[in-house]
C-alpha cells in the first residue's frame, strides 16, 4: 500500500476531503521524524513504539580494497509493534 492508497482508504472510510486527509498524514510523518531525530520516543497504545536505538562502534570491512574501517557510534530509528498488532497480523496470515 502506498502514501495515495492509504489517503484514499482513509478519505472513504471517515468521509474527510482527501487534501486534509493528506495533510493530516503529512504532519504526522513530520511529528514523528522530528521527534525521534530529536531523541524523543513516541508510543502508540495499540500500534507501536517508535524510538532511537544506540548503535555501538565497531569494525567493519570494505571487500573491495580488502580494508578494516571504523563505523563510528551512531542513532537509528527502530519501529517495534505492539502485541495487538503483531497478535492480529499472526491471525490474518493463518486465515489466508
Amino acid at each position: 500500500m502506498t502514501k495515495a492508497d492509504l489517503v484514499n482508504e482513509i478519505a472513504v472510510k471517515t468521509g474527510l476531503d482527501k487534501v486534509m486527509v493528506q495533510e493530516t498524514i503529512e504532519s504526522f510523518f513530520k511529528v514523528v521524524k522530528n521527534s525521534v531525530a530529536s531523541g524523543n520516543n513516541i508510543y502508540l497504545r495499540g500500534f507501536g513504539t517508535f524510538e532511537v536505538k544506540k548503535r555501538a562502534p565497531k569494525v567493519a570491512r570494505n571487500i573491495r580494497s580488502n580494508t578494516s574501517i571504523l563505523v563510528a557510534e551512531h542513532y537509528i530509528p527502530k519501529f517495534k509493534p505492539s502485541k495487538e498488532f503483531v497478535d492480529k497480523v499472526k491471525n490474518a496470515r493463518k486465515e489466508q
